[in-house]
């Protein structure tokens, strides 16, 4: 099993969501966060003052799927998250040993 890690424009979330779905996967957790990469943020006025915005809002999906699928899983995420411009995300690729089902202790498959 894979853990993907996707950071993702707040506006693509929908469309990555629905992306997933076409592939039969349902159960992902999705988190709001912050941060920057090659970016570095922004320059904004607020109030006729000019300040810095460094950690730009995005939103984090974690999805959990079987080895056979993640290619595919991974792609419907770049694709439906893709914008072309600075800032459109990552998906990081991480191993997953094992995983209990917390209600009966069982190790889930």
């Amino acid at each position: 099993m894979k853990l993907l890690k996707s950071i993702v424009r707040p506006n693509k979330v929908d469309e990555v969501k629905d992306a997933l779905a076409k592939l039969n996967i349902a159960g992902m957790t999705v988190t709001e966060v912050r941060g920057h990469g090659k970016q570095k943020g922004h320059t904004a006025v607020y109030r006729g003052k000019e300040y810095n915005v460094n950690l730009l809002p995005k939103m984090e999906l974690e999805v959990v799927v079987e080895d056979n699928i993640a290619d595919d899983a991974i792609k419907a995420i770049i694709q439906a998250a893709r914008t072309g411009e600075i800032g459109d995300g990552r998906v990081f690729v991480l191993p997953v040993l094992q995983s209990y089902r917390i209600r009966t202790g069982e190790l889930a498959v």
